[in-house]
């Protein structure tokens, strides 16, 4: 049975796990903390900025497969300690790359990347990234890139349910879902786009990814081009609460003020990538009403 090694045992990392499991396949979740939900997948303790512990687990595990969804992804947290993240990026990728040379590995990058200046980046425009999330995720792509058989997999904002007693609504629609469903009113700038993508649409085209042949470089963003307060409006649309509870505010008014512009990601490889495996991402109605219909 083919095993996969998932660093990082957080939002993405789970949902991949559940995926693999669900097809008949092992997967081992890894991380410095239990994952905060419980699932089928095992865990095993790992500080993956530590080349010794790296070692000892790919030792133990002894993947098929790395997939590397590893570091901090708080843009705020990086901007603050901007020498910290790219030191916890880079030393994950090149740790585990080291311990299992030779293992095929897809790294979860990020359309952070990217400076915003332009609405639509695809897997040929030149990286420039205006924030130290992006430069510690460009530095990780590089270590992997330059591995035997590795694929980097630059994904826009990802979205599905995340719990409110986590304390750490990571992700958009799961923060304005909570807060409206609760009677509060959203902050939600309306001049910084995003390309988002369900949590489950990016767990199954990262399977896709993990046998060797994909591309060493694929965009995954979702179809809709679409405001955050646009998409704050389109939750409320469906929990059936006016839209006035979203307040449209300027990107430079608070916590999204280091996001870039456009955090948007176009592929021109996506689309026969998704085609060969019959696969779909889904746009931002069908994944609101989908999460909502399944809501916690």
């Amino acid at each position: 049975m083919t095993r996969t090694l998932i660093v990082g045992s957080g939002f993405v990392g789970r949902a991949l796990a559940a995926r693999l499991t669900t097809a008949g396949e092992s997967a081992v979740l890894a991380s410095r903390r239990p994952p905060a939900a419980e699932g089928a997948a095992p865990w095993v303790a790992l500080d993956a900025a530590d080349a010794t512990a790296c070692a000892r687990v790919v030792d133990e595990v002894r993947p098929d497969r790395l997939v590397l969804v590893h570091g901090p992804s708080d843009v705020t947290w990086c901007e603050a300690h901007p020498e910290r993240a790219v030191a916890l990026h880079t030393a994950a990728a090149a740790n585990l790359t080291a311990a299992a040379p030779g293992c095929r590995t897809v790294l979860i990058s990020t359309d952070n990347v990217f400076d915003g200046a332009s609405g639509a980046n695809d897997e040929s425009t030149a990286t420039a990234p205006a924030n130290a999330y992006g430069r510690a995720k460009l530095r990780a792509e590089r270590i992997v890139r330059e591995s035997a058989d590795g694929t980097v997999l630059r994904v826009s904002l990802i979205y599905g349910w995340e719990p409110p007693e986590s304390g750490k609504w990571l992700n958009f629609f799961s923060a304005c879902a909570h807060q409206l469903r609760l009677g509060g009113a959203v902050e939600a700038p309306d001049d910084q786009w995003t390309t988002p993508v369900l949590v489950e649409d990016v767990a199954a085209v990262t399977a896709a990814a993990l046998p060797s042949g994909a591309p060493d470089l694929l965009h995954l963003g979702g179809p809709d081009r679409i405001s955050r307060a646009a998409w704050a409006e389109a939750v409320a649309d469906g929990l059936g609460v006016p839209r006035s509870r979203v307040v449209r505010v300027p990107k430079a008014a608070g916590r999204y003020a280091s996001r870039p512009t456009n955090t948007c990601l176009t592929s021109h490889r996506l689309d026969g990538f998704l085609a060969e495996r019959g696969l779909r991402v889904r746009g931002v109605t069908e994944g609101v009403r989908t999460l909502l219909e399944a809501a916690p």
